[in-house]
């Protein structure tokens, strides 16, 4: 018989400067807190974590970037879902999954989020919009 976890909800937020750096660092403090909460690295969970994060940020700071505005990480873990948002300052920008040919470079970071997350999507705020995933906590 295989034991349940019970997690209580947790939060973490934090801003980052809108920059591959600062995309990075969002993904290391990603997992370092999933770590944090019992998720251990290498784990499924923190392994699909570190995929929606890193593409979640380069988008952010490659399609969003505003000079001078950073992004926000928000992770909250629930008992069965753990949900990530990444905010930026650019709400006319919505992400949309595309097609990339073959041997593009890039195009398929959405395309990863949805293979990855039960679901996701965007919502608006007061500046700019939310991009937020959520993957399912077994």
């Amino acid at each position: 018989m295989k034991a349940e976890i019970s997690l209580p909800t947790a939060e973490f937020t934090q801003c980052f400067s809108a920059t591959r750096r600062g995309a990075r660092l969002a993904r290391h403090l990603a997992l370092h807190q999933l770590d944090e909460w019992g998720i251990p690295y290498g784990s499924d969970l923190s392994d699909s974590t570190a995929v929606i994060v890193a593409e979640l940020t380069a988008n952010a700071v490659t399609h969003a970037r505003v000079q001078g505005r950073d992004f926000e990480l928000r992770l909250t873990l629930a008992p069965t879902t753990l949900r990530i948002e990444v905010s930026d300052p650019r709400g006319e920008c919505e992400p949309e999954p595309r097609q990339s040919a073959p041997e593009a470079e890039d195009g398929r970071g959405l395309q990863l989020v949805e293979a990855l997350a039960t679901s996701w999507g965007t919502k608006g705020r007061v500046i700019g919009k939310t991009v937020w995933a959520e993957v399912a906590v077994s």
